[in-house]
């Protein structure tokens, strides 16, 4: 077994990702494994989130694809509905996974169905009050939890990390929406 490399310049302890890195490195010397580095990290990390924000939906009886469709909705604006079409796009789910997302939201009392009066073809989905009550207090604590994971970070380097995360979005295809 190769002696692990020693502590990153940057000062900080090593991750486990160091530890792939040097058995790449003792595998396939002739090898540049440095971009498995960035992916790896990523992809933990993307996994680590995800895990604490599920933990903090779960506290409040959320799923997170729950709280994204009643977030897409309260992001809406007054009077908090979209038709179903939209909605789907916005959540970036099937119509059918819709259905099935809005059903069991129907089913908690957070949002309602209801016929587009201007066109009997387009079903609009609503936030009922008590969903607008739930999504603005989860809202509040998502916040602070999200605030909570990145306090390693300064104000500088998480502007920075965002910078360079939109720009790999971007290089990736990832667009805003039109």
């Amino acid at each position: 077994m190769p002696e692990p490399a020693p502590a990153p310049a940057d000062g900080l302890a090593r991750d486990g990702v160091d530890a792939i890195l040097d058995q790449w490195k003792a595998a396939r010397p002739d090898l540049d494994c440095a971009p498995m580095g960035i992916v790896g990290r990523l992809s933990r990390a993307s996994r680590l989130l995800e895990r604490a924000l599920k933990d903090e939906f779960a506290r409040h009886g959320l799923e997170p694809w729950e709280f994204d469709v009643l977030a897409t909705l309260l992001r809406s604006g007054p009077p908090h509905t979209l038709c179903a079409g939209d909605l789907s796009a916005a959540a970036m789910v099937s119509s059918a996974a819709l259905t099935n997302r809005v059903d069991r939201l129907v089913g908690k009392g957070l949002v309602e169905r209801g016929v587009d009066p201007t066109h009997r073809r387009r079903v609009l989905i609503t936030l009922t009050d008590e969903g607008l009550r739930v999504t603005n207090e989860v809202l509040e604590a998502h916040v602070a939890n999200e605030r909570a994971l990145l306090a390693a970070l300064s104000g500088d380097r998480r502007d920075q990390l965002a910078g360079l995360l939109r720009e790999l979005l971007l290089s990736l295809g990832d667009t805003a929406p039109e």
